[in-house]
């Protein structure tokens, strides 16, 4: 993408919001946490190794997202569309994922961290091994 936004000029939401309107995928690093993307459309990003904690992600739509080794401690996905996402080696450990969807998206037995007591096969997630 000729004007792709760096992603260290993805300061807010607002930027990232655009960045993405604009048909910027790629936010690989980006370090936005605790902002409020409650409903956004982000079907498709690649935010693997971000740190988006704390975000508010509630009803996002992260349909196919590459989350791979992103940091989504303390995030709230409740509701979230996570459907053919990638989260494999991702941090989701304190992360809220009450109602999200989660049916076919691929995670790292050994790297991607669950809240206590998720079960990932009960999610409908694939294992990559």
């Amino acid at each position: 993408m000729l004007n792709a936004v760096p992603v260290a000029n993805i300061l807010t939401a607002a930027d990232l919001i655009q960045a993405y309107q604009v048909g910027q995928r790629n936010f690989e690093y980006l370090v936005l946490p605790g902002v409020d993307l409650q409903g956004v459309d982000l079907k498709g990003a690649d935010f693997s190794y971000a740190d988006l904690s704390g975000v508010n992600l509630t009803r996002a739509n992260l349909r196919g997202a590459d989350l791979s080794y992103s940091n989504l401690g303390e995030a709230d996905l409740s509701q979230a569309d996570l459907r053919g996402a990638m989260i494999i080696g991702a941090n989701l450990k304190t992360a809220i994922l009450k109602e999200a969807q989660l049916a076919t998206a691929d995670y790292d037995p050994d790297s991607t961290h669950f809240p206590d007591g998720f079960d990932p096969r009960q999610h409908g997630l694939r294992a990559d091994r």
